[in-house]
Order: C-alpha cells, then sequence, then structure tokens
C-alpha cells in the first residue's frame, strides 16, 4: 500500500509565493512520474506540472515561468514552487505519483488535495 500526502497549502495574496510539498510512502519499489494537478469545483482535473526520475519537466501554459517543480528521489517528495500567484490558480492542488509497490504492482496514487486560495 502506498500513500501521498500533501502540504502547503493556503491563502496568499496575488503576486505572493507558496509552496507546496508532497512525501510518498509505503511499499515503494520506485516512482515513475511525479506531478501536481489542480481541480476547482465542477471542473475536470487538470495537470499543472510533471517530473520525470531523472529530472525532465512538463507545465502547463498557464503555469510556466511562475511555477517550478522538483523532486528529492531519495526522500520520495515532489514540491511545487508557486511565485507570482493569480486569483485564478485557486483551486484545490493534488500529488500524483506513479508508483511500482514491493509486489510489482503499477499504483497511480493521489493525495488527498491541499486548497490554495490566492485573493485579489
Amino acid at each position: 500500500q502506498v500513500q501521498l500526502v500533501e502540504s502547503g497549502g493556503g491563502l496568499v495574496q496575488a503576486g505572493g509565493s507558496l509552496r507546496l510539498t508532497c512525501a510518498a510512502s509505503g511499499s515503494i519499489f520506485s516512482i515513475n512520474s511525479m506531478g501536481w494537478y489542480r481541480q476547482a469545483p465542477g471542473k475536470q482535473r487538470e495537470l499543472v506540472a510533471s517530473i520525470a526520475p531523472g529530472g525532465t519537466t512538463n507545465y502547463a501554459d498557464s503555469v510556466k515561468g511562475r511555477f517550478a517543480i522538483s523532486r528529492d528521489n531519495a526522500k520520495n517528495t515532489v514540491s511545487l514552487q508557486m511565485n507570482s500567484l493569480k486569483p485564478e490558480d485557486t483551486d484545490v492542488y493534488y500529488c500524483n505519483a506513479q508508483i511500482i509497490d514491493y509486489g510489482f504492482r503499477h499504483n497511480n496514487a493521489w493525495g488527498l488535495g491541499t486548497q490554495v486560495t490566492v485573493s485579489s
């Protein structure tokens, strides 16, 4: 069994910064892609940023130049540094990780989500 726990959400004024962190734990053999998604009420969950084990990153156009994703493979963590935040960045942010457990099963793991609110 694997688990993802997010931290770092909150309320910030427009133009401010927040850092989200997600830690994976449990029966982890290896972790492939890790990423952050966000979802507003009534809308589909959308990719914000992802990072491969070797460090290759991918960003949604709306956050390029403002957000930076990073990971620590030794600690099984992924972080999202969010700068120059805008009110439209307000959403629940979810951590995702593609985990191979010690039974060599693939787990498409999700965290419970953390609220990010940007006031204008």
